[in-house]
């Protein structure tokens, strides 16, 4: 019996030594883990939103350029259509010869 209570004392032993560490392992966690996590959490969402923020801004720059760049073409185009629009009333007879030959040229080349 002196046998049995002696492994019963060192298996009580081993499980009050399990017990504290389980309760150390716990203390640690609360008062470190967590806290760091916590903050690498709010740090990773704060550099998140801060890259949101630069994309954002970003397109938002890439579409204004694009739309002074579309609001430029357009006019460029106006003008030139006004200019040739001009020139055909001008001369209205070399326009219609450029025009045929133009058509009896596309007209060649797609044969």
């Amino acid at each position: 019996m002196a046998f049995t209570s002696t492994t019963r004392s060192k298996l009580d032993d081993a499980q009050d030594q399990i017990a504290r560490l389980r309760h150390q392992v716990e203390g640690l966690m609360r008062d470190r883990v967590q806290p760091a996590m916590s903050d690498y959490a709010s740090r990773a969402n704060e550099a998140v939103g801060n890259a949101s923020g630069a994309m954002r801004g970003a397109m938002d720059s890439a579409s204004g350029a694009m739309r002074g760049a579309m609001d430029s073409a357009s006019g460029v185009m106006r003008d030139q259509a006004e200019m040739v629009s001009g020139r055909v009333r001008e001369q209205p007879l070399i326009a219609l010869l450029v025009a045929a030959t133009v058509g009896w040229i596309i007209g060649r080349v797609m044969r």
